[in-house]
């Protein structure tokens, strides 16, 4: 039976590791994610690989870069089908999204700027733009209101639109957006 199974890798090694099993024919999974514009595995060391136990047991062990296959000690352990899955379902263009602050906002929702300048100002979430990195939020101060255009990686979701009451956040969502 062919399953997946998680393989360790020496060092920086996990390209080498997928482009060699890929060339033999194997099923290669090499999760990675962006940071500072820097594209790196998403668990350095270990990469997933389909296979068939005990036949291309040897084939792989053997492969140049290849530490071994994780196991009890005996045999290697299968990983169930749904972990790649969950994995795969995070990508966004190849790539996994990390959720640095929590769960993405929506309109109406109250956010908190957690980096830069303007750290710990409230707003309420007006919308993604379309290279999706960057978002309009609105901001209420004493004598101050307007809209702001923010990296999405620097804010937090505090409260959803329905806990807040956003029938009034709506409305002045709405005048922001037409004014555009």
């Amino acid at each position: 039976m062919v399953d997946w199974y998680v393989l360790n890798t020496k060092p920086r090694k996990e390209s080498q590791v997928e482009s060699l099993l890929s060339q033999a024919g194997f099923t290669v999974y090499l999760p990675r994610y962006s940071q500072d514009s820097v594209v790196k595995p998403f668990f350095p060391g270990y990469l997933f690989l389909k296979f068939k136990y005990p036949r291309d047991y040897q084939k792989i062990t053997y492969t140049r870069g290849v530490t071994r296959i994780v196991g009890n000690g005996h045999t290697p352990v299968p990983v169930g089908p749904e972990i790649i899955n969950c994995l795969k379902s995070r990508e966004k263009n190849g790539l996994i999204e990390l959720m640095k602050y929590g769960e993405d906002p929506g309109p109406g929702d109250e956010i908190l700027v957690m980096e830069g300048p303007l750290k710990g100002f409230q707003g309420i979430f007006c919308h993604e733009l379309n290279d999706g990195q960057r978002v309009m939020i609105l901001l209420n101060y004493v004598s101050y209101q307007g809209s702001l255009l923010i990296t999405k990686n620097k804010i937090k979701k505090i409260k959803s639109s329905e806990e807040r009451g956003h029938s009034q956040s709506r409305k002045q969502i709405k005048n922001i957006i037409s004014q555009e």
